[in-house]
């Protein structure tokens, strides 16, 4: 298997709000977080912009995740990204305006992927989106982009499913499927 070049960011709860991020940038460097652009602008979190080569992008983002705990043990994943996007980043991941997308959505609604949210702005999970491109409007996708958007679904998804109270679980588990 090939090693490539995966582009993702990871956002991280200090579980401190008053912790100062600028605080642990030396730490993150030493415990393997060098491939690493480190934003530290807001008190109580930490985000982490990787590009990170790996065999696949499953073993970037969780070798990143499990760098930064290495570093910082009760840090809390808050998003890895690039998952949930609107149309103008649709647009900026594949070259296009936000119009093209915009119209690609909706003349084909019936077979586009649905939003994760709807309102003044909707949202769409990136992988849908890339995944429905590709099959049904044959847009060349970049197999690296794709697999990162899937990945990084699955981390924030299983993420959002552990804060569900667990008495009400199988039954939200039953509801929804």
């Amino acid at each position: 298997m090939n090693i490539k070049e995966y582009e993702f960011t990871l956002k991280f709860d200090l579980r401190n709000h008053y912790a100062e991020p600028a605080s642990f940038v030396d730490r993150l460097a030493e415990n393997g977080c060098d491939d690493a652009l480190i934003g530290i602008g807001k008190k109580g979190y930490i985000a982490l912009e990787f590009i990170r080569e790996a065999h696949s992008a499953y073993d970037a983002v969780s070798s990143a995740i499990r760098d930064v705990k290495k570093a910082i043990p009760h840090a809390v994943l808050v998003q890895a990204s690039p998952d949930i996007v609107g149309q103008t980043d649709i647009a900026e991941f594949l070259g296009c305006t936000r119009q093209n997308i915009r119209k690609l959505i909706e003349s084909d609604a019936k077979h586009a992927p649905a939003p994760v949210h709807e309102g003044k702005y909707s949202l769409w999970r990136l992988a849908d989106v890339l995944t429905w491109l590709q099959a049904e409007k044959n847009y060349p996708i970049s197999d690296v982009l794709l697999e990162i958007a899937e990945v990084n679904s699955q981390f924030n998804i299983i993420s959002s499913l552990s804060k569900i109270n667990s008495t009400h679980q199988e039954d939200i588990r039953v509801l929804v499927g």
